[in-house]
Formats: structure tokens, sequence, C-alpha cells
């Protein structure tokens, strides 16, 4: 356990491990590409606020009815803290290996090991998972087999992700801007044929069985959290990106803050003008809100704005290919494998981008496609409730020893805001299957058979989590 706690301390490794260190001209870098805007650009488009509006929202109004808006905006408040958390960590620690370096500097090697192993259960299911979602978008111009059309765009995903960051950075800009129009189209026809005042916001009603009205309690509010909490949670992206924005100590923080804000705005003005222009409550509890655009206007915007999903679910691909096999690539560097194994994974294209890590995410997320991913779903919520549970035990951690003075992004509020957060996030590992807790548990408990066996041996030469110099400046 004391090397759970204790914070990474590189050392000279013995003669016999000489070739597994790296290269003295240091650990391979990625190259610094995009500022703030790029890096906003693409972490709004991890969000997918567009297809979080059409996929998640219509679950939660079926639940909250008319509290829906109210329980996404004590969301996003929640978020403000994890927010904190990832723009202090990712300006103290700025790595492409995101949540997983900087949990291993301040809270011990074994706890980044684990927190590595919960984002690659995420980096493998959830993009495949949301691609196949592009089927049902594309219906009003064609008919695709699910598994099928979301294999195609894993594999669209996985050439973009081979490009130059920069260039990738304007393809999901121009997805974006698409998919913010169709959430503004579907807020001015809400807010234009409005059937009730900004009262009936804070309401607390839902359309019950037999065509009742029932109250939303306050406890339903609470466990409804679990995934409003969830809705703007792409904004940690900005932090396996830091190694290539420029100047990180400035420019993580401005995109994980800027990021949150734009993405909480673009979800929830939208769900209020629902709210408000649904006909009556058992349309707003059935939750179809492309039958209330098409209702509120023709079919042919309801096309436009259901191909403005599929479009950002594909950006939503795009994105999370580049992310995850960032990943991938810095666990290589960060020696987590098997030498032969990290120099495969760490090689970087011709356009700087680490081209068999973008492969290595994108091929075999494509072949998931045809895999029955309800369970593997499951597995995810838990996974990325347990990482965010880890990072802000790392927040609390980071402002100790010589943490305490490197130059970073300090969050206010602390260590109240990361204790907020664990407990909340607490909560939330309590609402969730059984099931999927024993998957992830065993999972756990297998990488941490790994770490015991293969990893701490070797911890000389071996999980040597590192930060490029240049990116402490």
């Amino acid at each position: 356990m004391t090397d759970t706690l204790r914070p990474v301390q590189p050392s000279a490794a013995p003669a016999a491990e000489a070739p597994d260190l790296p290269a003295p001209d240091g650990p391979r870098k990625l190259k610094r590409s995009i500022g703030v805007v790029g890096g906003t650009l693409l972490t709004i488009s991890c969000v997918t606020p567009a297809s979080t509006l059409f996929v998640v929202v219509p679950d939660l109004f079926s639940t909250l009815g008319t509290a829906t808006a109210l329980t996404i905006a004590v969301g996003s408040l929640l978020c403000i803290a994890v927010a904190f958390c990832y723009s202090e960590l990712g300006t103290l620690i700025p790595s492409a290996g995101g949540e997983y370096a900087m949990v291993s500097t301040l809270a011990g090697r074994l706890a980044g090991w684990l927190v590595f192993v919960l984002s690659l259960l995420v980096v493998m299911i959830v993009p495949p998972v949301i691609a196949m979602g592009t089927a049902d978008y594309l219906a009003p111009v064609v008919h695709l087999n699910p598994s099928m059309a979301g294999a195609g765009v894993m594999l669209l995903a996985t050439l973009a992700g081979l490009l130059d960051l920069r260039a990738n950075a304007w393809i999901t800009g121009v997805f974006l801007v698409l998919e913010v129009v169709a959430a503004a189209v579907v807020a001015v026809l809400g807010f234009a044929h409005s059937e009730r005042g900004a009262g009936s916001l804070v309401s607390m009603e839902v359309a019950g069985q037999g065509g009742h009205t029932d109250t939303v309690t306050a406890m339903l509010v609470v466990s409804g959290l679990a995934i409003a909490l969830f809705v703007t949670q792409g904004f940690s992206t900005a932090v396996y990106l830091s190694e290539e924005m420029e100047n990180p100590r400035r420019n993580v923080a401005r995109t994980v803050l800027a990021t949150l804000a734009i993405s909480a705005v673009i979800i929830l003005v939208p769900v209020i003008a629902i709210t408000l222009g649904a006909s009556d409550l058992a349309e707003l509890t059935g939750g179809d809100i492309s039958g209330m655009v098409a209702a509120w206007s023709n079919s042919a915007v309801g096309t436009f704005v259901s191909l403005c999903v599929a479009l950002a679910i594909i950006n939503a691909g795009i994105v999370m290919v580049i992310q995850n096999s960032r990943v991938l690539f810095a666990s290589a560097r960060d020696k987590a494998w098997p030498e032969p194994v990290n120099n495969v994974l760490s090689k970087l294209g011709r356009f700087g981008s680490p081209w068999v890590a973008t492969l290595l995410v994108g091929v075999p997320g494509a072949v998931l496609c045809f895999v029955d991913l309800d369970t593997l779903y499951g597995i995810t919520g838990v996974s990325v409730t347990g990482m965010y549970l880890l990072v802000a035990v790392a927040a609390l951690l980071a402002r100790r020893g010589s943490h305490a003075h490197t130059p970073a992004w300090r969050m206010p509020l602390w260590p109240a805001l990361p204790v907020l957060l664990i407990a909340v996030l607490a909560y939330v590992l309590t609402q969730q299957e059984t099931s999927h807790l024993l998957w992830t548990g065993g999972i756990t408990a297998a990488a941490t058979l790994y770490w015991a066996l293969y990893l701490r041996p070797r911890r000389e030469s071996r999980w040597l989590v590192t930060v490029p110099e240049d990116a402490r400046a």
C-alpha cells in the first residue's frame, strides 16, 4: 500500500534493464500545434452536445418530465467541481496520459495504473456504442444496419485520427457548427411554440400511467443526477490534449472551463425550449424530440436536424479516436508493457500522430460494433465514475510537498470541492447495477495482479510516468 501513496520518483535502472529505458534524448514528444480555439473545438466535439440532446435527454424527460432542465442545471453546477479538478491537475501534470498521469504522479503508481485500466475500458467500448447510433439518425435518408453503420463510422474516424491534429481541429469544427445549428433550430422552434410559462420549469411534473400527472420528488431529481452529471463530461478531453497545446499552463484550464460553459448552454437552452414548447405533458414525457421538431415545422426540417445529429456522432467518433490513441501512446512511452509492445505503440506517423495506437483503437472498435454491448456499456458507466473518483482524490493531494510550489492553475474553494465531488460520485456508484460493479471489479482485480507480478517487480524500468520537460514551462 505504501507504493500506492508514493508519487513517482524515476531513478536509474540497473545495467540489465538499460535497453528498456527511454532513449537518451528523452521520451518521445507529441507536436504542439493547437491553442485554446482548436482545443475547445476538439473538446466540445467530444461532448457531442447535439447527440446528448437527442439520445440522453429523452431518457431524463421520461422520468423527470418538467424537472429535466432543473436536473441538468444542477448537474452542470456539480460538473464545475469536476472541471476545477481537471483544470488544476491538467496544468500541474500536462501529459497525453490524462487521468493516469495525473493520478500516478500525485497518488502513486498503483492508483495511476488502475485509473489507466478504467480509462482503457472506456477507450474500447464507448466509441463503437455511440457510433452504432448513427443508423437511427440516417433513417430519413437511408436505412442501414446499425452494426454496419457503426463500423463504417469507426473506420472513418480512424482515418481522420491519422491526420495532423490541427487538420482534425478544423474538420471537427465544421461538424460542430452543424450540430450547434441543429440545437439552435430546436431551441428557436420550441420557444416559438411555447405552450406554458417559465414557471413550468420548476413545476416538477411528469406524465404517469393512465393519463395521470405524477409529482417528481426531490429523490427522483437526485437519482437523475447520475445521468445529468455526465451530460457534459467530455470536457475532460482537454487534459488528454494538454501535451499538444501551446502554453498548457494557461490554455488547458481555459479550454476545460470554456468547454463546460459552452456545452452546458448548447444542451440546456434547447431543453428549456422543449419543456416550454411540448404540446402537453405526455408528449414531453415521451421525449420524441424529432417528432416535436417535425410538428413545429415540417418533415424537411426534421430530416435536417436528424442528419446534423448523425454528423455529430461521426464527429464524436473522430475526437474519441484521437483522444484514446493518445492514452495508448502515453502508456507505451511510460513503459506499461513488454518492450516490443512499447516500441510499436509509441511510433509516430508523418503527421505527428501515434498511428499504431490510433489503429488499435479504431479497428477493434469497428469489430465491437457487431457485439452486444449492453453489459459493456454498463461497465463503462462504473469505470467513468471510478476514474472521476480517483481524480478527485488526486486533487486533494495536489498541494502537498513540491507540488504546492509548482506553477499551475489552482481551483477556488479547495479542498471543499474535491470532497464534495468524492461524496457525489460515491453515491453514483451505489446506484449502479451489481453485475456491472462485479464485472468492473473483476477486471480491476486482474489489472492489480498484472501490477503485482509484472510492473511492481520492474519498477525501475516499467510504468515510468513522465511529463515532457517543455510541458512544465
